[in-house]
């Protein structure tokens, strides 16, 4: 038996256990509702309305501040706040943007782009918080360095509300969670992926690479070893090239599909505004919908988990609140845009109602949306996709050590044994199939939000605080 079958079988029990914790559903209406999609969607939905719809009223002063009119010359902090924001892009923007939306819309139809979305507008709310409360509550390390987050607003956040018990514990399991949840989402899956994209661009099976994947596991992870052993002033130089890079090639293909069915447009948007209200039809009509757009927007943005909130923290600025409106554009521009983008095309080209159910691979169904517009696609995409999953890997690696020396405490040792343990495992995930251990850290992952979210409740009150003195 191969060593990745011994250490799935060893493992499923455990993943599976998680994981029917984590991603437990309720039926409402005939539709499984996860409940964690509900807690995170409900979160984006408090804070909309606590912060008076700051997602919306507040666009404007988030490209104030990134334009750098806000910036002062001696602002505490690393990296400037431009430059946190592709950080943090670059590590919700990924795979699953191009995949995982065309499984959204095979399983509940043009309708779930609506919800998705919904979802991505109300998780700006969430971001807001968070990153504020990453800033406020970051601490500055006698190097210079910052660390942040929400295991640190968590503890400082709390303990300055009256609950330190509660803060450290919270913030504790939270950093626990993300230390082994960031080798699944942000390692190993991305690895194996873009692998996978790899040979399938280089002729596949028979050709080179064909039972090479070890190698393209070592290659990958040699950049990412390059990248992150400079910290986040390294991995922010990095993405802040990458991420606009990557972006723009991905919307710049999309847009030319969609404009080349330009005549199919129309018709895509009556059938995304009809699917997000039918009373009947697919995967349950409209709540299915509904379900399956909230659901792919809150795993896309992770507005709600506080993994974006570790690289805001990083941000030059002296006044929290300016990092919260930054961070409110980060699942605009990854979820509004990018997966609304990806639906568009598979939605004016090779849509089809009896997809639902089907089991389409969703990585499949975005690359026979694209070719079949853009015949020479199939490597820009496959392009777009493995730099999607790198940009991933370097921020997950970023928000996974600042976990770990959490708990372990601060230091050059630490910081280099973590960073080689992540490479490893960038080969680990390339090379083999280790589905319960992804599963496993994946669980893991979206279990965070459940102490993030009390948290952010907690400490709403702080947040409206410091937005107030923001303000005018």
């Amino acid at each position: 038996m191969s060593i990745d079958r011994i250490i799935d079988a060893a493992m499923r029990p455990v993943a599976d256990a998680v994981a029917g914790v984590v991603f437990v559903t309720v039926p409402v209406l005939g539709a499984e509702l996860p409940l964690i999609v509900g807690w995170l969607v409900g979160g984006g939905a408090f804070f909309t309305i606590y912060l008076r719809f700051i997602n919306v009223r507040g666009f404007v002063e988030a490209l104030r501040i990134l334009s750098g009119r806000r910036a002062g010359p001696a602002d505490p902090g690393e990296i400037p706040q431009f430059q946190a924001l592709t950080t943090a892009v670059s590590g919700t923007v990924g795979i699953g943007n191009i995949a995982g939306v065309a499984v959204a819309i095979s399983a509940g139809g043009p309708g779930a782009t609506f919800w998705l979305i919904v979802a991505g507008l109300l998780g700006m709310s969430t971001k807001f918080a968070e990153c504020t409360l990453g800033v406020r509550f970051r601490r500055e390390n006698p190097d210079g360095s910052v660390s942040g987050g929400p295991m640190y607003y968590l503890e400082r956040g709390l303990r300055a509300r009256g609950r330190p018990g509660l803060g450290r514990a919270l913030g504790t399991f939270y950093a626990g969670a993300m230390m082994v949840g960031c080798l699944g989402i942000g390692n190993m899956f991305q690895s194996n992926q873009a692998a996978a994209l790899f040979i399938d661009v280089t002729g596949g099976e028979t050709g080179f690479f064909g039972d090479k994947a070890w190698l393209i596991g070592l290659l990958l992870a040699g950049l990412v070893a390059l990248v992150i052993v400079g910290g986040i002033r390294s991995i922010a130089r990095t993405t802040v090239r990458l991420v606009p890079s990557m972006a723009l090639l991905y919307v710049t293909l999309a847009l030319a599909v969609i404009a080349l069915n330009a005549r199919e447009l129309p018709d895509a948007l009556v059938s995304i505004w009809q699917g997000a209200f039918a009373p009947e039809g697919i995967a349950g009509g409209a709540l299915g919908a509904l379900v399956i757009g909230f659901r792919r927007a809150a795993f896309s943005n992770e507005a709600g988990l506080g993994s974006a909130a570790i690289a805001h923290a990083t941000a030059r600025t002296a006044r929290p609140v300016s990092e919260g409106y930054v961070g409110l554009i980060e699942p605009f521009l990854d979820t509004v845009v990018i997966c609304t983008m990806t639906a568009l095309v598979i939605i004016t080209t090779v849509y089809d109602p009896a997809l639902a159910g089907a089991g389409v691979n969703g990585i499949e169904l975005t690359t026979r949306a694209f070719t079949s517009t853009l015949s020479w696609s199939a490597a820009p995409l496959g392009v777009a996709a493995m730099l999607f999953a790198f940009s991933t890997m370097i921020a997950w690696a970023y928000y996974g050590l600042k976990a770990f020396t959490y708990l372990v405490g601060e230091g050059r040792a630490q910081d280099l044994g973590f960073k080689l343990f992540f490479c490893v495992f960038v080969v680990v995930g390339a090379s083999v199939d280790l589905g319960a251990v992804v599963d496993l850290s994946d669980a893991l992952v979206f279990v965070v939000a459940i102490p993030n979210l009390i948290g952010l409740y907690l400490m709403a009150p702080l947040v409206r605080q410091e937005l107030r003195r923001y303000e005018p």
